[in-house]
Parts: structure tokens; C-alpha cells; sequence
């Protein structure tokens, strides 16, 4: 559960990113989240990451106050929390199976637990075989699912995609639309941040609009 009331964010040069925004998304929603470059969807993703704190308002995620939340207790909040990003941000001396392990590594897993849940989570997103291939060696959808294999093998309760098809072609982009579509009906919020109109008018799912740091829109099967 993601809860937002009346959350406002202003930078210290003044300028109000995002402006007395509210907005609810349920446990298992798949939802989009659009607007124009400037519009406040970076920050929000920041917010829920608790990379930065409100000016004002409150935050609510899988039950937690992020303004009960310490920096210290900061890691740990965020290993409920899957994120996909557009560049990839793999480890490029890494092959496949590291990248992916280093997010149960940092968080202190037991190696037995690693070898177990990593093949499982490579196999979801199609990619067992290469697991010994490095990111160079891998095309841009393979280098995303990569992403995205590393987002859920904690298993998070939700996943928030900024922009996960902006650096695809048309068939990856789908490739990963699809991709998520399938781990969110396996029962994980998706939260895609997206300029990608077209995937998002096919999809017919909830459609978050933000304005100049506003919600104008919020519509199902849009």
C-alpha cells in the first residue's frame, strides 16, 4: 500500500516539485504514472524511496511512516522495494548472476538462500542461460530483465519501474511491459513511471496523471 496526503517537496533554490499531492494505490495495483518532463514524477519516485523528505504533508508505505523512519532504518525499508531503473545501473565487471546476487549480498543473505533464489528469479524473467554472460554482451531487453530479476530477488512487496523502456526498442519495450504485467499478477504492486503513451493506452491499466507537482488525473483503463 502506497499512501500520499497532501505531500508538497520544495528544493532549497525554491522551486516546489511537487505541490499538495495526494493519492492511494492498493496492495497488488498495477499502476502508471504520467506527465511531462519537469512535472514532478522523478521526486515522487525519490520520495517513496526516502531519498528525500517532504516539506510537508505524509507518507505511507506497506504500513510505514516514512517520517517515523530513521536513516539508519533506511536500508532495511528499502528491501521491501524493487526498483527498475532506465539506464539499468548493472555492474558492468559483473556477469549475470552477480548483478543479481550483490542485491541479496548487501542485504546480508545467507549463501544457501543466494543459490537457491537467484536461478529462480533469472528463470522468471527468461535469462538462466546467460547467467555467465556480462552486460556488454547482452542487448538492451536482456540488459533490463537483468534489472528487473535484480528488483524482485528479495522479493519485494512493489516495484517502482522509472522509465523502464525509455533506452528499448518497440519489441523489448513490450518484452518488459510484459514482463511486469506478469510479476504484478503474481501479486507485486508495479508502480511505471512512463512517457511511453502508447504502452499505456494499450495496457488499460490505472492511469496517475501529474502536473506541475499535481495529481489532474487518476483514471482506470484509461
Amino acid at each position: 500500500m502506497i499512501k500520499l496526503d497532501k505531500v508538497s517537496k520544495t528544493y532549497e533554490a525554491g522551486v516546489q516539485a511537487v505541490r499538495d499531492l495526494s493519492l492511494h494505490i492498493m496492495p497488488g495495483e498495477f499502476v502508471f504514472v504520467v506527465g511531462d518532463s519537469g512535472s514532478g514524477k522523478s521526486t515522487l519516485i525519490k520520495l517513496l524511496l526516502k531519498e528525500l523528505t517532504p516539506t510537508s504533508g505524509r507518507i505511507v508505505v506497506n504500513g510505514k511512516d516514512l517520517a517515523g523512519v530513521k536513516h539508519k532504518q533506511i536500508p532495511e525499508y528499502r528491501r521491501k522495494i524493487g526498483v527498475v531503473f532506465q539506464d539499468f545501473r548493472l555492474l558492468q565487471d559483473r556477469n549475470v548472476y552477480d548483478n543479481v546476487a550483490f542485491a541479496m549480498r548487501v542485504v546480508d543473505s545467507a549463501p544457501r538462500e543466494i543459490k537457491k533464489r537467484v536461478p529462480h528469479v533469472l528463470s522468471l524473467v527468461g535469462l538462466q542461460p546467460k547467467y555467465r554472460a556480462l552486460p556488454k554482451q547482452l542487448s538492451g531487453g536482456e540488459q533490463q530483465r537483468v534489472a528487473i530479476a535484480r528488483a524482485l530477488v528479495n522479493n519485494p512487496k512493489i516495484i517502482l519501474a522509472d522509465e523502464p523502456t525509455g533506452n528499448l526498442d518497440g519489441n523489448n519495450a513490450w518484452e518488459i511491459m510484459r514482463l511486469l504485467d506478469e510479476i504484478n499478477q503474481r501479486g507485486t504492486t508495479v508502480v511505471v513511471v512512463t512517457h511511453n503513451m502508447e504502452i499505456v493506452r494499450s495496457m488499460r491499466k490505472r492511469v496517475i496523471t501529474i502536473k506541475k507537482g499535481m495529481v489532474t488525473g487518476d483514471e482506470e483503463g484509461m
